[in-house]
């Protein structure tokens, strides 16, 4: 795994094989970042990276330039590996929470300019999160969540659906507060 653009271009992550995750491929990583270029001034936002495994997601937002990223895992090997990572490549705008994302998602009290959220595709509650994102407030009100999910979930009717796009076996489904006719 690479980190792609911006500061950290061409950085590399090496998790442990032992940690229970399914990263997202440097392709749709990628693919994901290019559409958000279009619609995202990274240095104003804050970001939330949910179910956040290697943080190689977070690692992105802050290589290009993110304000501030708060990634969230359940898992403390997880937790403790974005923890080393951050310190190796020597970022000071990322924090670790390991935390159940639902709990938190409870209790959460900071809005967010974009969200990013990787479930396990097995999970079994996956198709519940637009809403408890949307119900729980903390998406800024011109922020973007998006969601990787499987190609059995679709989201087409939800009424924060934005945009959905595929890269193989990768789906982003991209829901926003305010959607702009005109995108």
């Amino acid at each position: 795994m690479r980190i792609i653009a911006g500061s950290l271009r061409g950085r590399r992550l090496n998790p442990p094989t032992s940690l229970p995750v399914r990263p997202t491929t440097d392709m749709a990583r990628e693919s994901l970042f290019n559409i958000l270029n279009n619609y995202v001034d990274y240095e104003e936002c804050t970001v939330m990276d949910l179910f956040a495994g290697t943080g190689a997601v977070s690692l992105e937002f802050v290589s290009r330039g993110a304000k501030e990223v708060t990634s969230v895992d359940i898992n403390n090997q997880c937790i403790d590996f974005i923890k080393s990572a951050a310190l190796q490549f020597k970022v000071t705008n990322l924090r670790a929470v390991r935390s159940d994302v639902f709990d938190l998602l409870k209790r959460a009290y900071k809005r967010f300019d974009i969200i990013f959220a990787d479930p396990p595709y097995s999970l079994e509650n996956l198709s519940q999160i637009p809403d408890l994102i949307f119900a729980a407030n903390v998406l800024t009100d011109d922020g973007i969540f998006v969601l990787e999910h499987p190609r059995e979930f679709q989201f087409e009717d939800h009424p924060h659906f934005w945009q959905h796009r595929h890269y193989g076996k990768v789906n982003f489904t991209f829901f926003a507060n305010k959607l702009d006719e005109n995108d």
